[in-house]
């Protein structure tokens, strides 16, 4: 009797675990969650609508005086309607630097819209979405187009905004986390890839 050729069963278990490694490449990652808390992050609304372009993409500092962005860049237009993202309170409103910056608290967090126009006065209360605003052309990250710079940040902590609205960077996710692949061959040979793609946290 002669034994059945063990490359078939080999090539079957190598199959799986690529099928498993591009699920786990493919497969975005649960919401990031806020530091502070460790509390899942809020669902958020844009603040220029129709959803704009990201000119610039959220890059933070090594250190508190180091390089980087400290937010994100919207395209819009001069005098387009900014909205806030979250619901809160505007904690300020007024220009700094000569340019028009609103931040509107949101408990542990807030967030900042410059360069803008102020229309809501510090104390006043919002609702997702409520005008804050209108973008305007000087100081301009995108000059001589018009962009919307938006901050997201808890307490010293710069975070990316983009994920008030699930536009964050997408996780690669391992093979798996804890335990090894489980591999299960059956009785014809076919192995069986089992592979954890849950929430990464």
């Amino acid at each position: 009797m002669t034994r059945p050729h063990p490359l078939p069963a080999l090539l079957a278990v190598v199959a799986g675990l690529l099928t498993g490694l591009l699920a786990g490449l493919l497969v975005q990652a649960a919401p990031a969650r806020a530091e502070p808390g460790g509390t899942q992050d809020p669902v958020g609304v844009w603040p220029l609508l129709p959803v704009p372009e990201v000119v610039r993409h959220f890059d933070p500092p090594d250190s508190p005086y180091g390089a980087g962005h400290r937010g994100v860049d919207l395209a819009g237009h001069a005098g387009q309607p900014v909205r806030t993202a979250l619901p809160g309170t505007v904690v300020f409103a007024g220009p700094i630097a000569g340019r028009g910056v609103v931040v509107v608290g949101h408990g542990a967090t807030r967030t900042t819209y410059e360069p803008v126009a102020a229309t809501a006065t510090v104390g006043t209360t919002l609702a997702a979405g409520q005008v804050i605003g209108t973008l305007q052309l000087p100081g301009s990250h995108c000059f001589p187009r018009a962009c919307l710079h938006w901050g997201w940040v808890a307490g010293d902590t710069y975070l990316d905004p983009l994920r008030l609205v699930g536009a964050g960077p997408v996780r690669l996710l391992p093979l798996w986390r804890d335990q090894p692949v489980a591999r299960a061959i059956g009785r014809r040979g076919v192995a069986t890839i089992a592979t954890d793609v849950g929430a990464t946290r």
